[in-house]
């Protein structure tokens, strides 16, 4: 078993895709410094053989942190990391994992037959109320 795949653990319970899960994991391991700049990860289809998933799972995953710059692909040689994790990337990882809430969110709504107006109407309520229960609290201290 590879070293980092064993360092990545999955929960297929959880609400958090997988791979989110897989690509959180590797950022933490590299701000631990358990991975280093230039350290190798294991191949798309060694990773996804270790996990027991669908390769492109991993896929997703190692191309969520190319884009956030923390790994680079080099056709041929493998997968390293490239830098350390920025402020950038995690709040990368955090959006990726709001957008695949709301979007089951959104299709859950929407199979029950509301509109997406009525969707975003509520979200607006919901914000407003929000900022006003912000507010009373500051008040009151």
């Amino acid at each position: 078993m590879n070293t980092v795949a064993g360092k990545v653990l999955v929960d297929f319970r959880s609400e958090e895709p997988i791979y989110v899960q897989i690509a959180r994991q590797i950022e933490e391991l590299v701000a631990e410094g358990y991975l280093v700049v230039g350290d190798q990860l294991p191949t798309v289809r060694e990773m996804a053989a270790e996990l027991s998933i669908n390769f492109n799972t991993v896929a997703r995953a190692y191309r969520l942190l190319d884009e956030s710059r923390i790994i680079s692909t080099q056709r041929g040689r493998g997968t390293y990391i490239w830098e350390k994790p920025s402020e950038e990337a995690g709040e990368a990882l955090k959006e990726a994992t709001l957008e695949n809430l709301l979007q089951k969110m959104i299709k859950e709504i929407e199979s029950r037959g509301y509109s997406y107006q009525e969707i975003m109407k509520v979200l607006q309520r919901l914000q407003n109320e929000k900022g006003l229960e912000k507010e009373d609290k500051q008040e009151t201290k």
